[in-house]
């Protein structure tokens, strides 16, 4: 049996050209951008300004929780006393807590969480599978999610009026889901109404937005896709346009390179088919031509953790280990998805390296946590992080465990901490949205259809990944057990 490894890849690529986010010009607090350039409750960030040109400004480093801008940070000052995280009795006190709040609580657990907080979800999974899950509990009075705001949206758009969902650390916002604001996308369709394409434009947004985001895509007739749908989402909306050859035009956001990897990839329109709309710029950067001209309009938007993955990574892996097969998330750059074996949502990752043999080596593009908790799971398997020069989603990991103990505490004392309610106006609209993807054909809006192959879409179709197909004797339960197990430390 082959002894598992973990291990870090690097491009040697300053990290500077990658770390910028967009902001607005004034950054104002709500919807400042950031990226981690390292983790933890005091989290160090890059923030760049967006001008008219299209080269980006970079400030100073913004160190957030220090208070220089605490407003920003949406809830960083707990009610009572933040337990610390050298308290030794954290872990009895979470399973006190919990165990005394009995069927009354569901605590959800999001792949990119620390095993710390794993341990103690009675869930584990995606964003939209773990919406689901709440609101399949409704005897559940109090909803614990662990992991980012705009996931926390989404289960209290699900669940009953009954029930509260509750986020550890209001803080544990999303980047990507902040780069688009419910006032720049009005914008942006007032840009297509001037172009003249509005009426044939249909919008899909990401799972990974803000509920204002998804009730602009309900009210607008659109829908949410997944990471696992997204190619089942564009061929409906174009669909309802005249499809895929028609004239229509799909307005994708806020994750432009997932909306590029699959029109271009898994539907075979061409690069110079999407177009990029910036909000930061008058018309966001493009003439009513272009818009005219484009069949996907697409936010300039990413995620703050794949977007930074590199080809020369990706190629230093290939040197360094023999046979290796790369896996990214295809929220990461097309030139990467191109460069890498196999490209798949979280969930279909995981399926990936469940279901190869013993002593297969693997590289794997998407957050460190996740890989970390893989190489844990399949020791007989040599599984490494693609870039060194990325960390943690920083605003992912703010839920830890001292915040969780916190929350369970409170609400076994019968304060309920950090409510997160939806308007209800956006919920309704919101709904719209995922109700249509609900309703999409197939069962991809489960997250959990097999990877895709990487490379052009002709050398691509027909060729299934032998990743996909099946699992080793024992490997499902330990997918099952995912939650329970410790992790490997990187050096």
């Amino acid at each position: 049996m082959a002894s598992s490894r973990i291990g870090c890849w690097d491009s040697k690529r300053s990290r500077s050209s990658t770390y910028s986010t967009l902001a607005r010009r004034r950054v104002p607090a709500p919807t400042v951008q950031r990226a981690a350039d390292c983790c933890g409750r005091h989290t160090l960030a890059f923030v760049s300004i967006e001008t008219v040109t299209p080269k980006h400004t970079p400030l100073g480093l913004l160190v957030l929780g220090q208070g220089r801008d605490l407003h920003s940070e949406r809830g960083v000052e707990c009610p009572g006393d933040l337990p610390a995280p050298s308290d030794p009795d954290l872990v009895r006190r979470a399973r006190a807590a919990k165990a005394a709040l009995g069927d009354k609580v569901f605590v959800l657990g999001h792949h990119y969480q620390r095993d710390e907080v794993i341990e103690f979800a009675d869930v584990t999974g995606d964003s939209f599978k773990l919406a689901q899950q709440a609101a399949a509990r409704p005897e559940a009075e109090w909803i614990v999610f662990c992991g980012v705001h705009f996931m926390a949206e989404s289960a209290d758009i699900l669940t009953t009026d009954a029930q509260t969902v509750v986020l550890p650390d209001l803080a544990a916002g999303c980047s990507m889901a902040d780069m688009a604001t419910a006032a720049q996308v009005d914008d942006c369709w007032d840009d297509l109404i001037d172009a003249g394409v509005a009426e044939h434009t249909i919008p899909v947004s990401y799972m990974n937005s803000s509920a204002a985001i998804k009730a602009f895509t309900g009210r607008h007739g659109g829908t949410i896709c997944t990471s696992s749908n997204a190619r089942t989402a564009l061929e409906w909306a174009f669909e309802q346009t005249g499809g895929v050859e028609g004239t229509g035009k799909v307005l994708f956001l806020p994750d432009q390179h997932l909306g590029r990897n699959t029109a271009v990839r898994e539907l075979g329109l061409s690069l110079d088919d999407c177009v990029v709309y910036d909000p930061h710029r008058p018309g966001g950067g493009l003439t009513k031509e272009a818009m005219q001209a484009a069949r996907v309009i697409l936010w300039r938007g990413h995620c703050s953790v794949h977007g930074r993955f590199t080809v020369d990574a990706v190629q230093a892996a290939r040197r360094e280990i023999p046979g290796v097969r790369v896996i990214v998330h295809p929220e990461c750059q097309y030139e990467v998805c191109e460069a890498a074996d196999v490209i798949g949502s979280t969930e279909q990752i995981i399926k990936a390296v469940a279901a190869a043999p013993a002593g297969t080596s693997w590289v794997v593009g998407t957050e460190l946590n996740l890989v970390k908790r893989l190489s844990t799971m399949f020791p007989e398997q040599s599984i490494a992080f693609l870039e060194k020069n990325v960390c943690y989603c920083s605003t992912m990991n703010r839920i830890d465990l001292p915040h969780l103990v916190w929350t369970l505490e409170s609400l076994a004392e019968g304060r309920i901490v950090n409510p997160i309610r939806v308007d209800p106006e956006i919920a309704h609209w919101a709904r719209v949205a995922l109700d249509q993807m609900l309703a999409l054909p197939g069962p991809t809006h489960k997250d959990s259809g097999p990877p895709s192959r990487a490379g052009p879409p002709d050398s691509a179709r027909g060729r299934l990944a032998s990743a996909g197909q099946g699992t080793q004797p024992g490997q499902e339960d330990r997918l099952r057990e995912t939650r329970l197990l410790p992790i490997a430390q990187v050096e």
